[in-house]
């Protein structure tokens, strides 16, 4: 059975750090493009950071950008995504994806607050 976890979420002050985790089972992403999306009740989805399928570059959304990094562990099956200088607008339900060229996975999503 293909599964992924996301963990890591919480309550934090404005500023604070959070990590976030992506566990795989079932089979190795390592060779997929993997992302992390969030979404804030009344909200659309948005993307905010991925790894590319073919070399491994990140990119980030304007939003996030210099204050996440996205990583992967090949040994772990796990995705990260490190969250520093959180602000309140951050707040919202994070998740990992995983896309292959059939269809993309998900995760089971993970709540990030962050208190002013």
């Amino acid at each position: 059975e293909v599964q992924l976890q996301a963990s890591g979420g919480g309550l934090v002050q404005e500023g604070g750090s959070l990590r976030l985790s992506c566990a795989a089972s079932g089979f190795r992403f390592h060779d997929y493009a993997r992302g992390w999306f969030r979404q804030a009740p009344g909200k659309e989805r948005e993307g905010v950071a991925c790894i590319s399928s073919t070399d491994g570059s990140t990119s980030y959304a304007d939003s996030v950008k210099g204050r996440f990094t996205i990583s992967s562990d090949n040994d772990k099956n796990t995705v990260y995504l490190q969250m520093n200088s959180l602000k309140p607008e951050d707040t919202s339900i994070y998740n990992c994806t995983v896309r292959t060229p059939y269809r993309a996975y998900w995760g089971q999503g993970t709540l990030v607050t962050v208190s002013s």
